[in-house]
């Protein structure tokens, strides 16, 4: 069955294309967090499907830590993915939601 628009799809594991969209954001999430990240993998995420996509995407940084970041890409025409949120102090049990 097909996901609505506007409706998160469950939570999977992530994928290559999830690790690129994490990566081309890490220097915002590092700004938003005012720290730097040597580890830096995702781990599950989710989708929305809206003007764009929305995803939330826990991150691991390190020993136990882990991150819930949302990022918004906007339709190609309009380009880019940007942070709109960065939760820290999660640990790799909790759940992605939005």
């Amino acid at each position: 069955m097909a996901k609505s628009v506007g409706a998160w799809s469950e939570t999977q594991d992530a994928t290559e294309k999830i690790q690129r969209v994490c990566d081309e954001v890490k220097c915002q999430v590092e700004e938003k967090t005012n720290k730097k990240y040597g580890v830096y993998k995702a781990i599950k995420y989710r989708s929305q499907v809206v003007s764009g996509m929305n995803y939330l995407i826990k991150v691991h940084v390190g020993c136990d830590d882990y991150l819930h970041i949302r990022v918004f890409q906007s339709l190609p025409c309009y380009g880019g993915k940007s942070v709109v949120n960065c939760v820290e102090g999660h640990d790799k049990c909790d759940p992605l939601i939005p």
